[in-house]
């Protein structure tokens, strides 16, 4: 019978805390000071790690877990939606804003999604073309419910059209947010 892999791996981790003074790591893990002083003896150290029947058991701390697989969902949830949002044509300015990433990022993160780089601006809408999304965004905004002010209701409507339209959303959120910028203006 092989030694027991779980027995293995805590003296391993329990000897790398010791060797970094990390004492109250292997405190928590269960040990007693008298046991730790075992470990600094080799033989008895092997004998731990030799045994075949397991000396330890894991716990698993549900609440620690689901927060870390929350986190990491999160994580994933805005890789997807910043990958939409380039792919859709955001702007470089709006992904720093809205997520944080510097220009640097942005770049890379197009260059790994195999979208062309951008040089200048993008071009204004054509009268027709804004007119479009005017009486697109009146008859939207009344029937989804979306506030002026809600900008992550009026971000994701601005993917819809931008990719109904086959414009970039950088121009569709910067048109948006001129109307927004008048409206504010005006009252």
């Amino acid at each position: 019978m092989t030694p027991h892999p779980l027995n293995q791996a805590v003296v391993i981790q329990t000897l790398h805390d010791l060797r970094n003074g990390q004492l109250h790591r292997c405190l928590d893990m269960g040990f007693t000071e008298r046991e730790l002083e075992v470990l600094k003896w080799p033989a008895l150290a092997a004998l731990l790690v030799h045994a075949r029947v397991p000396w330890c058991t894991v716990t698993v701390d549900r609440n620690v877990l689901g927060r870390l697989i929350d986190q990491a969902r999160e994580v994933e949830r805005e890789v997807t939606t910043v990958d939409r949002l380039l792919t859709l044509g955001a702007s470089s300015e709006m992904i720093c804003q809205r997520h944080g990433l510097t220009h640097q990022e942005v770049a890379l993160r197009r260059e790994l999604l195999g979208l062309p780089g951008r040089k200048g601006r993008h071009p204004e809408l054509s009268d027709a073309q804004e007119a479009e999304l005017w009486r697109a965004w009146q008859v939207d905004a009344a029937e989804r419910g979306i506030a002026p002010d809600e900008e992550e209701g009026i971000l994701a409507w601005a993917m819809e059209r931008a990719e109904a339209m086959a414009v970039p959303l950088a121009v569709i959120w910067t048109t948006l947010q001129n109307w927004s910028a008048r409206e504010s203006a005006e009252a």
